[in-house]
C-alpha cells in the first residue's frame, strides 16, 4: 500500500509498506482525507526512525471500514468514519490504517471526508479540555462568566470557540494577531477578539466584562503566564495543551489558580477504562454538525495524499501562520 513516512534526519517520502491485517477490537480503514496537526511536525522533529526504517506520521483521518478484527462489534465494513488515532501506532498518511475501535466515531453525514477529517484530534482536545479538564459549566465563584481562548484561529481554538459560544452561556473571547485570524474567530462565534501580540492583561481589561473565570491556553504559555496570572479571576481555571520549556508556576499561587493539562493520547496510551469516552465524543460532535450547531474548521486543501502536500502543509504549519485545519484527500 502507499504511504508517506521519513527516514532518521530526513523529509517526508512516499514509499510502499505492507497492508495491514486487523487483529482484536482493531478496525482497518482505507483512508480517503487526513488532516494535519502541530503534532504531526513537532514528531518528525522530536522522534527519529531506527537507521533504515521509516516512521510514518498522521493522526487524523476519515474513511471507510474496510475490515474489522474477530473482536470488534461497533463497525462494519462498508462504515464511514473519522478519528484521530494513537500516539504510540502507526499514523494516517497510508492507504490502509489500523485503529482501536473505541476511539473511532460515525463520519458526519453531512461533510466530505475532506471536511470531517479536519475536526477529530481538535474536537476532542477541545471537548476534553473544556468539559473535563476546566469543567466550563461550573462557574468560578466572582469570576466574569466568560473565557479567554488563547490562539483562537488555530486548529484546537476553532472548535473551541465554537463549543464555547453555541454550548455554553460564556463570553468568548479569543486572541489573534492578524486581521485574517481575527475575521476567522469571529467568524466561528467569538464575542470579542483580543492581540496576542500586545499584553493580554490590558487588552482584556479594556472589554470591561471583568476578570475572566476560565482560560484555555493552546500555544506560548510560557510567554503568556505572567499575564494571564494578572487578568484571570481569583480561583479561576487555567488549561493548556502546549508544551512550555518550563512555567513560572509560583505567579498562580496568590489567585489560587488551578492548572489543567489536556493530552488527548492519554486514554488511547494507557488504555484507559473510559477509553471508549473518545468514540463516543466523536459521534457527538457528528450528530452537533448534522444538526448544524458545529461547522468544520477546515481552511486549506493541499490536494492529494503525498509527501508534497504534506510537506507544503507542515511548513504552513511551522510557519505559525495557518489559521483552522490543512486537510489532504484521496491519493494519486
Amino acid at each position: 500500500m502507499r504511504a508517506i513516512g521519513y527516514r532518521a534526519s530526513g523529509p517526508l517520502e512516499d514509499i510502499e509498506l505492507p497492508r495491514p491485517t486487523p487483529t482484536g477490537r482493531d478496525l482497518l480503514v482505507a483512508v480517503k482525507a487526513v488532516s494535519v496537526n502541530p503534532v504531526d511536525t513537532k514528531v518528525r522533529v522530536r522522534v527519529q526512525p531506527e537507521a533504515g526504517s521509516r516512521k510514518v506520521l498522521g493522526w487524523d483521518a476519515a474513511g471507510v471500514v474496510e475490515a474489522a478484527g474477530p473482536e470488534a462489534t461497533l463497525f462494519r465494513p462498508g462504515d464511514a468514519v473519522y478519528y484521530a488515532g494513537a500516539l504510540d501506532r502507526p499514523g494516517t498518511n497510508a492507504e490502509f490504517h489500523l485503529v482501536d475501535e473505541r476511539i473511532v466515531g460515525r463520519k458526519p453525514g453531512t461533510l466530505s471526508f475532506a471536511e470531517a477529517a479536519a475536526l477529530p484530534l481538535t474536537g476532542i482536545t477541545a471537548w476534553e479540555t473544556l468539559f473535563d479538564r476546566l469543567d466550563i459549566r461550573r462557574p468560578v465563584a466572582g469570576g466574569a462568566n466568560a473565557i479567554l481562548i488563547i490562539g483562537g484561529a488555530g486548529g484546537v481554538g476553532s472548535i473551541a470557540i465554537q463549543l464555547a459560544r453555541r454550548l455554553t452561556e460564556l463570553t468568548v473571547i479569543a486572541t489573534a494577531s492578524r486581521d485574517e485570524t481575527a475575521a476567522w474567530a469571529r467568524e466561528l462565534g467569538a464575542h470579542h477578539v483580543v492581540d496576542h501580540a500586545r499584553p493580554l492583561a490590558a487588552e482584556v481589561a479594556a472589554l470591561g466584562i471583568g476578570q475572566p473565570g476560565f482560560v484555555f491556553s493552546t500555544t506560548h504559555t510560557d510567554r503568556h503566564l505572567k499575564e494571564i496570572a494578572e487578568l484571570i479571576a481569583p480561583q479561576g481555571r487555567l488549561a493548556l495543551i502546549d508544551d512550555p520549556g518550563a512555567l513560572d508556576m509560583p505567579l498562580l499561587k496568590p489567585k489560587s489558580i488551578s492548572l489543567h493539562w489536556e493530552f488527548m493520547f492519554t486514554r488511547s496510551m494507557f488504555g484507559t477504562v473510559d477509553m471508549a469516552a473518545q468514540g463516543q465524543l466523536l459521534d457527538e460532535i457528528a450528530r452537533l454538525v448534522d444538526a448544524g450547531t458545529l461547522r468544520t474548521t477546515l481552511a486549506g486543501n493541499f490536494g492529494p495524499i503525498g509527501a508534497a502536500g504534506l510537506g507544503r502543509a507542515h511548513a504552513l504549519i511551522e510557519s505559525g501562520r495557518a489559521r483552522g485545519k490543512l486537510v489532504l484527500e484521496g491519493w494519486d
